[in-house]
């Protein structure tokens, strides 16, 4: 294939990049070439993919026509490569927040978690019984089960009916891969003696936590959506994060559906069922986090743990009307979550409210084990959310191009959120470029791909590919073509880009884009066996995730 070598790009040095609103840098809009792909055509394209023939050939042309030749393979970068997104941590002059004792328990985090929060009405039962569908909060549950008003067993009880009804026809939602009603009632019977007693371990004893079946909890085996994942990877215990839930006394409900292996932003997988989206049934959850995104928007959990390594908390949550948290990485031990993408996946919450986001990352952050990457552990700070003193001179950085790059009812949805912001705190926006978004994604399209390859490779060898999906099977696919060169020259870019980044931090607290270009698409039928490749609607989706931490680590 020499003599059809696309030539590479030769990347100027950060230092002359202009990353001001004037600059002559070029926007690059995702331009994905790629069919969508189901049913029969997902079926073709990956013996295609795995023929000796044709395989080669095709990779070749899907790497040229989709740029990762020109801004990848034969690209020039002068910057060292970074293999794990680490920094020496910088004390910032932060306004009302408070540092916590990084010795302090998971239950203690939590109840200085909750005495940061403002205070609520103290609303009864009686209140909701007439009132339009209302998520119930952290708070909401901890202050009813203190009055006696329910229990955590009356809850359980409830909660397994619901999930019961909402994945039987016509609704067939499929929110969990896994859950276990008879575990669910003893974490839940636990719970209520305790508030008997009135000895509640925290805010979080008795409250309905879900988990992606990705990470680790016990009683239950970790698939990673798959159908074979966990024959070759028992379970053997909590993952660190899980286990500190279950230290304060959450009900863990089981294990979340998810898009087979993380593989695509749909979410559809063809093993267990479609999560669907509560809002519209027809209509994705998002992915790769789907179920867990389907139960805190249905309101049968305030809270669920999903995995983040290219937007696959912040998309579903997006879709699906909820919030989505990604932390900073090292933020979270990553220990007893499924080894796919060691240096971008990252355990994230999503939430029915912000204030429940902040309480489940009170309480699953901490100190890291001994035996992962770290720098000197950051201190921990949380925000002063009951504070009545106003947070001043907050400079949102915006990039218009990038920023306006979305279907018109998100855009003016944004747009009047920041005007809002700006019009009550006195906040100051300021214009910015950010050069180099697509090919920042596809940069991290090669770190994720490779290491997932890498992980899965011994699987691999030993099984084939016959167990997995169709869409899953072509994206393993894609994702073993990558080679050594392209992944250091990914690495490069990731280096390149953090300079990037903290230039445009030197200027602004915060960057401010929607989550995603696009609201939640229909699931169409021929994706419920097979899965469904739909990298046009996905890149839309992905063109704004994968910039931010799923492949680089915000300095704020």
């Amino acid at each position: 294939m020499g003599l059809l070598r696309a030539a590479g790009v030769v990347y100027k040095p950060v230092e002359q990049l202009d990353l001001g609103p004037d600059s002559n840098e070029i926007y690059v809009e995702a331009d994905i070439k790629a069919p969508r792909m189901g049913g029969l055509l997902a079926k073709i394209f990956a013996w295609i993919l795995e023929s000796r023939i044709f395989g080669a050939l095709a990779f070749y042309i899907l790497k040229r026509l989709n740029r990762v030749h020109k801004f990848i393979s034969n690209a020039t970068v002068e910057e060292p490569p970074m293999f794990v997104p680490l920094h020496p941590y910088v004390d910032l002059d932060e306004q009302e927040v408070i540092e916590i004792d990084s010795d302090a328990s998971p239950a203690e985090r939590v109840q200085q978690a909750m005495n940061c929060l403002p205070l609520t009405s103290e609303n009864s039962l009686d209140a909701f019984k007439f009132s339009c569908f209302r998520r119930w909060t952290i708070a909401d549950y901890s202050r009813a089960y203190r009055n006696g008003e329910i229990t955590p067993l009356k809850v359980a009880e409830r909660f397994i009916y619901a999930v019961h009804e909402s994945s039987s026809r016509p609704l067939s939602i499929a929110f969990f891969i896994n859950y276990d009603a008879e575990d669910i009632l003893r974490q839940a019977t636990e719970s209520t003696l305790r508030y008997e007693r009135g000895a509640p371990i925290s805010a979080l004893d008795g409250v309905p936590i879900a988990v992606k079946d990705e990470i680790d909890c016990s009683p239950y085996p970790t698939t990673g959506g798959t159908k074979w994942l966990h024959k070759v990877r028992p379970c053997t215990g909590d993952a660190c994060c899980v286990a500190r839930l279950r230290s304060c006394g959450a009900i863990l409900v089981g294990k979340t559906n998810m898009h087979e292996l993380g593989a695509t932003p749909s979410g559809i997988n063809p093993h267990y069922g479609p999560p669907r989206n509560p809002y519209d049934p027809s209509r994705i959850s998002g992915g790769s986090s789907s179920g867990s995104a389907a139960v805190v928007c249905a309101g049968l959990c305030p809270a669920a743990l999903g995995v983040d390594g290219g937007g696959s908390v912040r998309m579903p949550a997006s879709l699906s009307g909820v919030v989505g948290f990604k932390p900073t990485f090292g933020r979270i031990p990553h220990s007893g979550v499924l080894p796919l993408n060691w240096t971008v996946g990252m355990v994230g919450v999503l939430a029915g409210t912000l204030e429940d986001a902040f309480i489940v990352y009170a309480a699953i952050s901490g100190h890291l084990p001994s035996h992962e990457p770290t720098t000197l552990p950051p201190k921990i700070h949380f925000p002063l959310l009951n504070s009545t003193n106003p947070i001043s001179n907050i400079k949102l950085a915006i990039y218009g191009e990038w920023f306006n790059d979305c279907n018109e009812e998100i855009r003016l949805c944004c747009s009047n959120a920041v005007q809002l912001l700006c019009e009550r705190y006195n906040w100051k926006t300021v214009e910015v470029t950010i050069p180099e978004l697509e090919v920042m994604r596809l940069a991290h399209y090669v770190t994720i791909g490779s290491e997932c390859s890498t992980a899965l490779s011994s699987h691999l060898e030993n099984l084939g590919r016959s167990e997995f999906g169709w869409d899953a099977r072509v994206v393993v696919d894609i994702y073993g073509a990558f080679n050594s060169n392209e992944y250091i020259k990914a690495q490069k870019l990731r280096y390149r880009h953090m300079q990037i980044h903290n230039k445009i931090f030197a200027k602004a607290d915060v960057i401010v884009t929607p989550t995603t270009g696009m609201t939640a698409y229909s699931i169409s039928k021929n994706a419920l066996k097979t899965g469904e490749l739909d990298y046009v609607n996905g890149g839309i989706v992905h063109h704004r995730l994968q910039k931010t931490k799923g492949f680089l680590r915000h300095t704020r």
